[in-house]
């Protein structure tokens, strides 16, 4: 189906971004680790900046996993959808309620 082709097309542009922002941090964290046994203080005030960068990436990756996770469950909704079937939603709530 071109629908699927289209899906996984997406998945794997989400995961070669993934890949290229975690061969981006395995940079980052190889310099930040040579920096800080430097010891020098110019290296560990550079750390502050790519620490940042690394935090950025990280959240970039998790955004990317959370766009792919949605993307994936609609992707699997609408397949159901289209096929006719009948979607029963049994799956418990993420949401804690609070004791009061």
């Amino acid at each position: 189906m071109e629908g699927d082709n289209k899906v996984m097309q997406a998945f794997q542009k989400s995961f070669v971004q993934v890949q290229s922002i975690l061969e981006q941090n395995r940079i980052l964290i190889n310099e930040i680790n040579q920096n800080h046994e430097s010891k020098l203080p110019d290296n560990l005030g550079r750390n502050v900046g790519l620490i940042r960068e690394l935090n950025n990436n990280i959240r970039r990756v998790v955004d990317l996993y959370a766009e792919l996770s949605s993307s994936f469950a609609r992707s699997v909704d609408s397949e159901g959808d289209s096929a006719g079937a009948v979607r029963s939603d049994t799956r418990p709530s993420q949401k804690r309620s609070r004791a009061i």
